[in-house]
């Protein structure tokens, strides 16, 4: 079984910065692709960012220029810096993962997600 453990949320002013960490744990074969994806609230959860095994990174435009996505495959760890927070980054920020894990009966490509840490940031 895999975990992600998600960290590093909490209250901020805007303007501020938070950094994010989230290590996976558990029966892992190999990582592709991890991520960070955020639910405000009365909304559906979206994507903030994403990267590749090979480091290729993807944003939503709402954070272009302004949150940094990067990870540490000997650790199977993502951070997402973020800076120049806005209040409309608030919200609950869920850790992702796609990747292979070694199961009962051999290997299988799963998604998992973490639990998710709240980021607020007041005005």
């Amino acid at each position: 079984q895999v975990q992600l453990v998600e960290s590093g949320g909490g209250l901020v002013q805007a303007g501020g910065s938070l950094r994010l960490s989230c290590a996976a744990s558990g029966s892992i074969f190999s990582i592709s692709n991890m991520g960070w994806y955020r639910q405000a609230p009365g909304k559906q959860r979206g994507l903030v960012a994403t990267i590749t095994s090979s480091g290729s990174t993807n944003y939503a435009d709402s954070v272009k220029g302004r949150f940094t996505i990067s990870r540490d495959n000997a650790k199977n760890a993502v951070y997402l810096q973020m800076n120049s927070l806005k209040p409309e980054d608030t919200g609950v920020y869920y850790c992702n993962l796609g990747g292979t894990t070694v199961v009962a009966t051999g290997l299988r490509y799963q998604e998992v997600w973490g639990q998710g840490t709240l980021v607020t940031v007041s005005s």
